[in-house]
């Protein structure tokens, strides 16, 4: 994880599960209100299963970022992890960028 200006960049490896969402949500949401984050851009690349509690960690986040008046990008999604988002309803609260990059100019991040 890292953070610049008021975003937080989090590179999801692995599985984001039941197991690895739980100690996730307790860190990210200690660092969102810690350093007053409003974005959170989340990096895919490396993330090969998405269950639901992974689509609820994503959903809480939202929630944190959203009185902030935040926003939150998905980016470089494989198929599988891009087929979850596209079934779970994700679409309608977060944006999707192709990289890093394109996620910062969402959020007007330069």
């Amino acid at each position: 994880m890292a953070i610049r200006r008021n975003t937080l960049y989090i590179r999801l490896n692995g599985e984001l599960d039941q197991a690895s969402s739980s100690g996730l949500k307790v860190r990210v949401s200690e660092i969102v209100n810690k350093y007053y984050i409003r974005n959170i851009i989340l990096n895919c690349q490396k993330l090969n299963f998405m269950d639901s509690s992974g689509i609820g960690f994503i959903i809480g986040r939202y929630s944190q970022v959203k009185v902030r008046k935040g926003k939150i990008v998905l980016c470089e999604m494989n198929d599988i992890v891009e087929r979850i988002f596209n079934l779970s309803g994700l679409k309608k609260i977060c944006q999707v960028a192709s990289c890093e990059e394109e996620a910062e100019g969402y959020l007007e991040v330069a």
